[in-house]
């Protein structure tokens, strides 16, 4: 059995029962942002299910530079909490797991074990800041966008939000390692009210730009 079908089997409604149409709705036209959770745990066994497919999205250079801070409560949940804008504590607050992701921005020393070319790239990368870490940022990103549906996948809720202050994060959750916190997930199964009501959504024409040269 492959790693998506053993972390497809950890979801209750289990996915590969789902026709097509239904599979689209669980992960993205029925999804929304979670605003309020349950008490039940997240378990440990969802989050590694969860990853088992996240960890497949295409990244620069095969560098996989993200890096995430699991957090329960406690001590860290404090310190989490004082590192968010005020509006947004309180939904972390009711969260039973948030999850602090970051960029690892000297992900070019994993390559030679990543890629076949690594050598090549790290000594690339480390010659050239800009493209490091711009490479860091857009990849971690990328991963992020998949965790949040991988986290979808297991039934789970989610509630993206942006930190206020990045750098306490970073001294508390990552110290001593050049990580760059990004996003902070909320995590769990939507309590009451969980949900605002959706919002518009830019269209086609506005998104996407075809350049007369095509012509």
């Amino acid at each position: 059995m492959s790693d998506v079908s053993e972390s497809l089997n950890s979801k209750p409604r289990l996915l590969h029962e789902m026709n097509g149409q239904e599979l689209l709705a669980e992960l993205f036209t029925d999804a929304h942002t979670a605003y309020t959770f349950t008490e039940e745990a997240v378990t440990d066994e969802e989050i590694h299910a969860a990853y088992d497919l996240a960890k497949w999205a295409p990244t620069g250079v095969n560098g996989q530079p993200l890096r995430v801070a699991v957090v329960r409560g406690g001590e860290a949940k404090r310190q989490l909490l004082s590192a968010l804008p005020r509006g947004n504590r309180e939904q972390a607050e009711g969260a039973p797991l948030v999850l602090v992701c970051g960029a690892k921005m000297d992900f070019h020393h994993d390559l030679p074990s990543l890629h076949p070319r690594g050598e090549r790239y790290e000594k690339l990368l480390a010659d050239n800041e800009k493209m490091r870490v711009l490479m860091a940022h857009t990849s971690a990103t990328i991963q992020v966008a998949y965790l949040i549906l991988a986290l979808r996948a297991q039934g789970l809720e989610t509630g993206p939000m942006n930190p206020d202050d990045t750098q306490l994060l970073h001294d508390y959750f990552f110290s001593g390692e050049d990580i760059e916190p990004i996003l902070v997930i909320n995590v769990g199964h939507a309590g009451t009210d969980a949900y605002q009501e959706r919002g518009p959504r830019v269209g086609y024409d506005e998104v996407f730009r075809e350049p007369q040269v095509n012509a």
